[in-house]
């Protein structure tokens, strides 16, 4: 599917709040290993969009995605990449694929203004029961390692209420969720910021 709309419930956690979930809840043993490659120009026009860009890998597989806000939820515009064009674009050659570049296009974007900043690595342990996905991950980036349970469900109004339970259960906070690209851009010192802008 190139587009789709993204809903889910997340929240951070410590470290002892995700070992007790990996256990009590029933996730599979081994994670899947995926990485984020993060894109934005030179200016953080994306950014001021409150848009972003990213390149998942799985397994030698590569998903290029726009995630632009869409009616309090998140719209997700994809395009596979083959390993020879996901090296382009990590080499700062990006090539345009039909449906995120149309989408780029609306904000007044090409392929070519877009910079890769760094990768996300995130362990993620993930089952599916009446609906929803739940999802348990342990990202790395920049020196940094954090924790965090989502639920992704299908429609709106499913799963919020099982999410609270939860929440509740394993007395966790619910906090305002901060996504895996804002939390990666935060650890970006200024000088490692600064060497990705052409006029500072």
């Amino acid at each position: 599917m190139s587009e789709n709309i993204e809903i889910e419930y997340k929240v951070l956690l410590t470290e002892e709040q995700f070992k007790i979930l990996e256990v009590e809840l029933p996730f599979p043993e081994h994670p899947i290993i995926q990485i984020n490659h993060y894109f934005d120009t030179f200016n953080f026009l994306l950014k001021s969009y409150h848009s972003s860009v990213r390149i998942r890998e799985i397994d030698k597989q590569y998903t290029l995605t726009l995630k632009q806000p869409k009616d309090q939820h998140i719209l997700e515009t994809n395009d596979y990449l083959t390993e020879k064009e996901f090296i382009s674009w990590l080499n700062g050659d990006p090539i345009a694929k039909h449906h995120t570049s149309k989408r780029l296009a609306q904000l007044g974007i090409v392929e070519r203004e877009l910079t890769y900043f760094g990768s996300l690595q995130t362990e993620r342990k993930e089952f599916s029961s009446q609906q929803i996905s739940y999802c348990l991950d342990k990202s790395s980036y920049n020196g940094i390692t954090d924790y965090e349970l989502e639920l992704e469900v299908p429609e709106v109004g499913i799963g919020e209420t099982i999410f609270d339970t939860l929440l509740e259960k394993y007395t966790i906070q619910k906090t305002k969720p901060i996504t895996k690209i804002e939390r990666f851009f935060k650890t970006l010192t200024s000088d490692q910021q600064s060497n990705q802008l052409p006029f500072q």
